[in-house]
């Protein structure tokens, strides 16, 4: 089977909030994460959607689901998230798992809550790599350049861009794989490697590379708020 695991455990302490994390924020006429959960309900191969949300917002983001989303309340579970990026990855596998027992096929395609201008073809494409790859990567090209500094205070190395690309979400892979080698890793590895990507590259695995689209921002900060209200009211 194939599943989306939405990643949404943040409580948008980059954006400066308080009373709500990002992805509950108005963005048009719904939420941010509503936005991103239509995007993954329109792909037929996607069986399962699952939320890992943080787990104060559990009940907030069901009753999210039955307002906006109602007839496709069987096809969206929600779970409490971890306490990061990864942990949220695991506790999703983990609630899907205990649903029914996932195999050695099943696939999920991880994506950011905050990233709602995700196109179907960049998760068709994923779902597509996923299946003869140990796992996917979205990615663009890098459009400036990048500078590496060792200490924060002169450059070490500027890379040549055209070998450069920007990561972005989804990424996708099978999920025993990736339970396999995120248990594998000792407290102080999970500390660093908070990329799924990252874990499959230094563990020898075949990571493809999905085109991704400039237009698939994170909402991180005020300004890529500001930035996505744009683009919805120009669409």
């Amino acid at each position: 089977m194939i599943y989306a695991g939405i990643l949404a455990g943040g409580k948008g302490t980059r954006m400066g909030l308080q009373d709500m994390p990002k992805q509950f924020l108005e963005l048009g006429n719904r939420p941010i994460l509503v936005h991103t959960l239509e995007k993954f309900i329109l792909v037929p191969e996607i069986d399962v959607v699952v939320v890992g949300v943080h787990p104060d917002w559990v009940t907030y983001t069901e009753d999210l689901i039955d307002k906006y989303l109602s007839s496709y309340k069987e096809r969206i579970w929600v779970t409490a998230g971890g306490t990061d990026r990864n942990t949220t990855i695991e506790n999703i596998i983990n609630a899907i798992n205990d649903r029914q027992a996932i195999t050695a096929d099943d696939i999920i395609v991880t994506h950011d809550s905050v990233r709602p201008f995700v196109s179907l073809k960049t998760i068709q494409e994923n779902i597509q790599l996923a299946q003869t790859n140990d796992a996917v990567d979205t990615v663009v090209e890098a459009t400036d350049t990048i500078v590496q500094s060792r200490d924060g205070q002169v450059i070490s190395e500027i890379p040549e861009r055209q070998y450069l690309y920007q990561g972005q979400t989804p990424q996708s892979f099978r999920m025993t794989d990736f339970l396999t080698l995120y248990q594998a890793l000792s407290a102080e590895d999970k500390e660093v490697l908070t990329d799924a990507c990252k874990i499959f590259v230094i563990s020898g695995k075949q990571v493809a590379l999905a085109k991704g689209d400039y237009a698939n921002i994170k909402i991180t900060t005020v300004t890529d708020l500001k930035i996505a209200r744009s683009m919805i009211e120009e669409n």
